[in-house]
C-alpha cells in the first residue's frame, strides 16, 4: 500500500517535472493545427544539390550554339529530353523544321489529361547573334569566372529552360501529390517569331500543350544596392513590330553632289525618328505598376509617379519619369529605335536606294498604322516611304491580376522574399506570351532570377551573363512558386 502511493507521488513529480518541457512542445503542436496554411518548408538540401545540377544544364545548353538565324534548336532540345529520360519521365522531341525541334513532357495529376487546369512551364532554347570580337570571353564556352556564368543565352533564355528544367525533374523525384497537370515546354524560334515559333507547335500541337496558366520569361526580380527592390510579374507586353524606311534618289558619280542624295534623305528621317517622342499613355497594368512602385522608390520619384495620376502634371511626370529610366520611358509609350541602316554598292557611287529598319514596340491597344501617319507627317519627305515587314507580333489581351495563379505568385513572392513588393509589369520586350494569351492561356512572366540593372542589359548585348547566386536563387524561387500552385493540400 505504502509502496503503491509512494510511487504514486513519483510519477506526479516526473509530469509536474516535465511540463516546462512538454508545455513548448504541446504549444507547437497547437499553432501547427492553428495554422495549415503556413509555408511549408521545402527540403533546403535537396533544392542546393537541385541548383548544381541546374547550373551545369544551363552551362552545356549555353555550349550548343543555338543562334538564331538558323537556330539549331534541335540538338538543345534533345539534351533536354536526354535529361528527362534520366528521370524516367517521358518526353517527346518534335521536328518543327530541319535542325529546329522542342521538347515536350508532362506530369499528370490523374488518370486522364485535364487542359483546363494545367500549367504550362515554358521557356526558348534559341538565342540572338553575337559579334565574338566584342566579348571577352567565348560566347558558347560558359565561362566561370568573378561569380558568373558567362555565355550568350545565360539569362535569356537558358537560365529559365534550366531553371524549368529543375523544377520539373523535382517534382518528379519528390513525389510531389499533384492538383493539375504540369506540362514542360523547351521551344524554339523565339527571337525570330518565325515558321518555326510558337504558333506553329500551338496550331500543330496544342493537344500536347493545351493549359490554362503558364510561366514564361519577361517578368524581373529587380535588385538595387544588393536587395531586391520588388517583383514584376508579367502579365502584358509591347507589340513587336519591323518597319524599313526606304529612300529613294537619283544615282550617280560621287564627284557630283546631288540635293536628292538617298543617304541624304534616309539620315536625316532616321534622325527625327529616333528622337521623336510619341504619345504617353497608362494602360490598366502599367497605372498599377506606377502605383505600387511607389511603395519602395525614393521620395523625389515617388512624388512623379504618384502625378501621373493628377491631370495637371500628368506631361510633366512622364517626362520626369522617362528620363530617370529608359524602360520607364518605353513602358509608357510606343517606342521606335533605328537599328540597321543598309547603303550604298562601291565609296565613290551615289546610291539610287538607301535603307533603315526601325524596330517598334507598341503598346498593346496601339495601332502600327496611327504610328505610321505619325513618322510621316515627322518626316515630311516624299522621297522617304515605309515598309511594313511581314514579322510583327500579336497584340494579346492582360492576363488577369486577380486569378488563382496570380495571387499565388503573389504569395511565393512573400515567402522567397520577405517584405518585398509584388507589382504587374508590362515588358517591353516581346515573348511566347502572347500566342498563349491569345489562346485564353492565364500567362505570366516571372524571370526568377535577382538581377541589378548592370546585368540585366547584357541581354542581347555583348558579355551577356548570370550570377551564380541569383541564378541559385531563380531556382528556389521557381520551384516554390510551382510547388505552392500545383500541390494538392
Amino acid at each position: 500500500m505504502h509502496r503503491r502511493f509512494f510511487s504514486i507521488l513519483l510519477l506526479l513529480a516526473g509530469i509536474a517535472t516535465g511540463l516546462p518541457r512538454i508545455a513548448p512542445l504541446i504549444e507547437a503542436r497547437a499553432r501547427q493545427q492553428a495554422a495549415p496554411s503556413a509555408t511549408p518548408v521545402l527540403p533546403q538540401a535537396d533544392l542546393n544539390q537541385l541548383s548544381t545540377e541546374a547550373q551545369g544544364w544551363l552551362s552545356d545548353l549555353i555550349r550548343i550554339d543555338t543562334t538564331n538565324p538558323p537556330g539549331n534548336e534541335l540538338a538543345a532540345a534533345k539534351y533536354v529530353a536526354a535529361v528527362l529520360q534520366k528521370e524516367n519521365i517521358p518526353v517527346e522531341v518534335l521536328e518543327i523544321a530541319p535542325g529546329r525541334g522542342v521538347a515536350i513532357a508532362q506530369l499528370q495529376a490523374g488518370p486522364l489529361r485535364d487542359p483546363s487546369k494545367a500549367l504550362l512551364l515554358v521557356a526558348h532554347l534559341d538565342v540572338v547573334g553575337v559579334d565574338k570580337s566584342k566579348w571577352t570571353v567565348d560566347p558558347f564556352g560558359a565561362a566561370v569566372k568573378d561569380g558568373y556564368l558567362w555565355g550568350r543565352g545565360a539569362i535569356d533564355d537558358k537560365a529559365m529552360v534550366a531553371a524549368n528544367l529543375a523544377t520539373f525533374v523535382e517534382l518528379k523525384r519528390s513525389g510531389a501529390k499533384l492538383n493539375r497537370d504540369v506540362i514542360f515546354l523547351a521551344d524554339d524560334d523565339e527571337e525570330q517569331g518565325g515558321p518555326a515559333s510558337i504558333k506553329l507547335v500551338i496550331d500543330k500541337y496544342w493537344d500536347k500543350i493545351g493549359c490554362a496558366f503558364a510561366i514564361n520569361e519577361g517578368g524581373r526580380v529587380v535588385l538595387k544596392d544588393g536587395k531586391v527592390q520588388y517583383v514584376g510579374i508579367q502579365a502584358s507586353e509591347k507589340v513587336s513590330y519591323n518597319v524599313a524606311v526606304v529612300a529613294t534618289g537619283t544615282s550617280g558619280h560621287a564627284s557630283i553632289p546631288r540635293a536628292d542624295n538617298s543617304v541624304v534623305h534616309l539620315a536625316a528621317a532616321v534622325q527625327k525618328l529616333g528622337t521623336l517622342e510619341t504619345p504617353v499613355e497608362l494602360n490598366t497594368i502599367t497605372r498599377r505598376y506606377f502605383e505600387q512602385l511607389v511603395q519602395v522608390e525614393d521620395e523625389d520619384t515617388a512624388k512623379w509617379m504618384r502625378a501621373l495620376e493628377t491631370q495637371e502634371r500628368f506631361a510633366l511626370a512622364a517626362r520626369r519619369l522617362s528620363d530617370m529610366n529608359p524602360l520607364w520611358n518605353s513602358m509608357l509609350r510606343d517606342s521606335i529605335t533605328p537599328t540597321e541602316l543598309r547603303a550604298g554598292v562601291r565609296v565613290n557611287v551615289i546610291p539610287s536606294e538607301s535603307r533603315a529598319n526601325l524596330n517598334i514596340r507598341l503598346l498593346p491597344e496601339d495601332s502600327i498604322g496611327a504610328l505610321i501617319a505619325l513618322m510621316q507627317k515627322t518626316v515630311n519627305d516624299p522621297q522617304i516611304k515605309f515598309e511594313i515587314q511581314s514579322d510583327a507580333g500579336q497584340s494579346a489581351p492582360p492576363s488577369s491580376l486577380t486569378s488563382e495563379f496570380y495571387k499565388s505568385i503573389e504569395r511565393s513572392i512573400a515567402q522567397q522574399f520577405p517584405g518585398t513588393i509584388a507589382v504587374p509589369f508590362l515588358s517591353t520586350g516581346a515573348t511566347d506570351s502572347a500566342e498563349l494569351r491569345l489562346h485564353n492561356v492565364q500567362a505570366y512572366g516571372l524571370l526568377p532570377f535577382p538581377l541589378a540593372e548592370a546585368d540585366e542589359l547584357r541581354m542581347h548585348a555583348d558579355d551577356e551573363r548570370i550570377p551564380l547566386a541569383s541564378f541559385r536563387t531563380g531556382v528556389e524561387f521557381l520551384y516554390r512558386t510551382v510547388h505552392d500552385f500545383v500541390t494538392a493540400k
